[in-house]
Parts: C-alpha cells; structure tokens; sequence
C-alpha cells in the first residue's frame, strides 16, 4: 500500500511539474532602468541578425552575433532577452560553451567565461520560439500578425515600451545602440521583408527568401524592426540643400500605390522643413525609408511604420506620418540617455508639429495646435522624475511617470523656453542638442545620447543666462508656476507662486485696454488700474502657466465621460 502511495506521489509530482507554465517576466516586459553590472562598461560595435519568420506557427527562429568592446576585465556579460525563448546554443568568439555556463531564468541571459576577456568579443545567441504578440500596438507592443485584404501575411514588429528582448539579443538600454547592424530575414515567398538600412541581396530558395539588409548608421534598440508583407516599392530621391542625394523608400500594399505616392511627395516636403530648421537628415548613408504596417505606426529607424490608413488632416499633411518621421531627428539621432529624458524624443516630436504647421500656414494654425495641446495638460506628475524610471514606467501615470505629458506638457514648456530666449537661441540650442556641434554637416556627425541636464547647459551656453530656475519649475515640478492677481480699488498686484516657492523670475506680458507691456516679474509688481480697464494677463500665449478656466473644462469634460 505505501509503494502505491509512494508511485501515486511520484505521479502527481511529475504532473504537476509538466503543467507548470513559464510566465514572461516583469524585466522582460520592462525597458531600460538602472543598467545591471553585467552590462556595464560594454560597447556593441556590431549586431548581425538572422530571423526566419514562420507566420503560421507565429513563431521565429534567430541568431543574434553580437560583437562587443569591454572596457575593462570582465568573468561575465548580460543580453536581454524573453525568457520565454528556447535558447539552442550561446557561443562566445566561435566557441561552443557548455550550457551550465549560462542561464536566463528572468530575461538577463547571463554568460559566465572561463577566462576574463578584455577588449573586443563576440557573442552569439541561437534561440526560437514564439514572441510576443502585441496586444494593441504599438503601445502594448511585440509581433503583430495580420492579413491583408487579400489573405495574405502581413507582419510588423513594435517594441518600444517593452525593448528589443522581446525579439532579438540586445541591450536593452540606450548605451546597446549597436554602431553598425546587419538583418538577414527569411520569409515564406512571396512575402518581401522591409528592414533597416540598405538592402544588400535578396536569395531565393525553393519556398522562402532570405532578405539582407545593412544599417551603417547607429541604430535605436528599440528602432530594429522587422516588416513583412506582399509589398511593392516606390522609390526616388532626395536633393537637400547640404548638396547630398538620399535614396527614398515607400513600401505599401500594391493596392495604395497612389495613396502612397502621395504621401512620398509629402515626405519629401517635411525632410526638406527639418532641414530648414533642424539640421541635415541624420542617416543619409542608409535611407529615408516608410512601411505601410497593420499597426499604426513607429519611429523604426529608416524604415518607418505607418498605418494611418492615407486619412487627410485638417493642417493638410498626415500628422501620423509626419510625427514618426520627426523621430528621425528626435528619438534616433538624439537618443534620451534614459528613459526619465524620454520628453526629449516626444516633446521635441510633438512641438514639430505646430512650427510646421506655421511654416504651411501661420500663426493661426500653429496656436490651434498650441490652444489643443494646453487642454490636454494634466500635470500628475513631474516631465523629468526624481528617480529613474523604465520606458513603461514614463508613459505610464499609475506608475508614477508624466504619461500623456511628455506630448502636451513638455511641448508648451519648450514654446515658453522659445519665447524667453528668442527664435535664434532657442534653435540653436535644439541643433546642438541633436548633433551635438552647432553647425552639422552630412557625414561629420554620429548620434548623440542626451538628457535634460545637457539641454541646460547647451542653453545657459548660448544665452549667456542660467536658466536653472526655468528648468527646476517646468521640468522637475508637476504644479505649473500661477499668477497670483490681487485687486484694490485703483491697482493690481502681480506675483508669482511656484511649488516649494522655487525662484521663478519669468518676464511677464501684460495687456492694459490694447497696451502691452512686459513686467519684470523677480518681485512683486503692482499696475495702476481700475476695474474697469480691460486687463489681459500674457494676451499672447507665450507663458505655459496655471489657469483656472482650463482647468474647470478639464473637470467639466471628465465628469461628462464618467
């Protein structure tokens, strides 16, 4: 009886066992964050990528090599990547290690070696299995498997919120920009593969195709992206005024081939307005490239995802299209240092949008946008938080980040800073601030890794002035600087209230029966009026600062929705 028992336990056990499920792990789920020692001190030169796609299984097959420079002795190195993966096989500089000497149990594939290496070593990953799906991209992101009209396989890569590890061994923090990186993706023919950079070959085999592409430039993480559909081309290119000729690429489904066209002449347009006012288009060694995608869209480096369907928008360009490819200057050649910069891609990305649409239109059209941009402000918590946070953990409110603010907030703090220090300053500030030098010029610049410290002191630099006020209100306070207005009889007292009572010396317009006049608002200011004159506190919108009317519709509308 006890020998059955004994069977029955060993059963039960091993049942138990075979039903366990290997979830995927927070950190898989999470990009960027405080870099594990593991990762320290690496540079990747290099990343050649293989992915066969198998759209049926939705599952993949890759082999990262990953060639590194250590900059120091090191017994071990960490690669993100889903621990959801079968890893096959690790190799380091060829050789085959026994599998003991690795793990991956939390998306942290730990590699220990023999012997310290210094210098440059590779790595290579052999691995497969299914990523993840996206559940809504490209904010809940991974693979996105679809179909076309016409029942044909159309595929697209989004990562940005959770990291390059959930398809490909990466690190998955900004300092993993790989300098150069090569793809080779295979597909089911006669599928064609759009990637990054250039297209080297294409080689056919009995059912599939192997696409080579090249990136020479150095490529966001979270920028290598993978699409794969029954695409046609449209290609031209690009005369800028720097004097360089860049190869332009549309892929689309074969029936928007008009619709495309369209949006090429418009693309050729907007590089030509972020040349004007930005500096030379950062990766003309590759190409200007767009991908039509069933998500709807992302600033996947020189191939950027569009899925905004060809719908018009009341500035007449896609505002879709134009936003992802400002990311090209704002996200891909000026990369945020951490994800607590991360206003730096959206901000800057989204304030484009009005100076453009006022290089189209004017003045009324960019303070349209401006007016749409301050409803939206929300203020919970500060753009730049005090401790550092993951990509999620910044778009996300719950998680104590700016969330939707680092599209409308950081937007108006930057029309403000303009304002302050002038059109001239404050475009110069930007182009060295995405360059890194003051006057770019194609071929003579490489990506910059910034943050909001190194906006500082680019500006304090120009303008002669600390700005240190400036930034410790609008940057590292949620609460927006308010006006504090009290009125006698015959005068008006002006002050400024800031959150802890920050020093905030911001010049003031003040509109007086049509008059304007600027205050010096470092003290108090007291005016000389009645009731009756008709007084306009910043008549011009220059000032992002708190006002009670916005913030009664935002209640007003929230209480409409519940």
């Amino acid at each position: 009886m006890s020998r059955l028992l004994s069977c029955l336990c060993v059963l039960l056990f091993a049942v138990s066992v075979q039903a366990k499920v290997v979830e995927r792990s927070q950190y898989t789920m999470d990009s960027d964050g405080p870099l594990p020692s593991s990762q320290q001190g690496l540079a990747l030169q290099h990343a050649e990528l293989h992915f066969e796609i198998f759209p049926q299984k939705k599952s993949i097959s890759g082999r990262g090599i990953l060639t590194f420079h250590s900059h120091h002795p090191r017994r071990q190195v960490g690669i993100n990547l889903d621990n959801l993966f079968t890893i096959r096989q690790v190799l380091v500089n060829g050789v085959l290690l026994d599998s003991k000497q690795y793990s991956n149990p939390e998306g942290l594939l730990v590699i220990n070696f023999a012997q310290a290496i210094n210098g440059r070593f590779t790595v290579e990953v052999q691995y497969s299995g299914q990523p993840r799906e996206a559940v809504k991209a490209p904010w809940d992101g991974g693979f996105v498997w679809s179909q076309t009209k016409g029942g044909q396989d159309w595929i697209a890569t989004a990562v940005q919120g959770e990291g390059c590890d959930l398809f490909w061994p990466c690190i998955d923090n900004p300092i993993g920009e790989a300098t150069t990186t090569t793809l080779y993706i295979t597909v089911p023919k006669p599928l064609f593969a759009a990637a990054n950079g250039k297209l080297i070959s294409i080689t056919k085999h009995e059912k599939t195709s192997t696409y080579h592409w090249q990136s020479l430039s150095q490529l966001n993480t979270y920028g290598v992206a993978i699409n794969v559909g029954p695409y046609e081309v449209i290609k031209t290119s690009y005369e800028s005024p720097y004097g360089n000729h860049i190869p332009v690429e549309f892929y689309h489904l074969p029936e928007n081939k008009s619709k495309a066209q369209k949006l090429v002449e418009q693309l050729i347009d907007i590089t030509t307005f972020f040349e004007k006012k930005i500096g030379p288009y950062p990766f003309a060694q590759d190409k200007i490239g767009i991908v039509e995608t069933p998500h709807l869209g992302m600033e996947h480096q020189t191939i950027n995802a569009y899925g905004n369907q060809y719908r018009a928008d009341k500035y007449g360009f896609d505002w879709l299209m134009f936003h992802e490819f400002a990311h090209e200057w704002f996200a891909n050649q000026l990369t945020n240092k951490n994800a607590n910069a991360m206003w730096l891609h959206e901000g800057f990305g989204a304030y484009a949008h009005p100076i453009y649409e006022h290089y189209l239109h004017g003045q009324a059209a960019y303070m349209a946008h401006m007016f749409q941009m301050r409803l939206n402000i929300r203020n919970k918590a500060p753009i730049v938080s005090n401790k550092l946070l993951t990509v999620e953990g910044v778009y996300q409110e719950e998680r104590g980040g700016p969330g939707p603010d680092i599209y409308n907030k950081a937007p108006w703090v930057l029309h403000t800073l303009r304002n302050l220090i002038g059109d001239e300053h404050f475009f110069n500030a930007t182009t060295e601030l995405v360059y890194g030098m003051t006057k770019p010029k194609p071929g003579q610049f490489k990506p910059v890794l910034a943050d909001t410290e190194d906006f500082l002191r680019i500006v304090n630099r120009l303008t002669g002035q600390d700005y240190r006020w400036f930034f410790d209100v609008y940057f590292y306070q949620a609460q927006l600087p308010e006006v504090v207005e009290k009125w006698t009889e015959n005068h008006l007292t002006l002050q400024w209230k800031t959150p802890n009572n920050l020093p905030f010396p911001l010049p003031l317009e003040i509109s007086i029966n049509g008059k304007i006049m600027k205050l010096d608002m470092k003290k108090t200011q007291t005016l000389s009026v009645s009731k009756n004159d008709i007084v306009i506190i910043d008549p011009m919108s220059k000032v992002l600062i708190e006002k009670p009317h916005i913030a009664e519709y935002q209640a007003f509308i929230k209480a409409k929705a519940n």
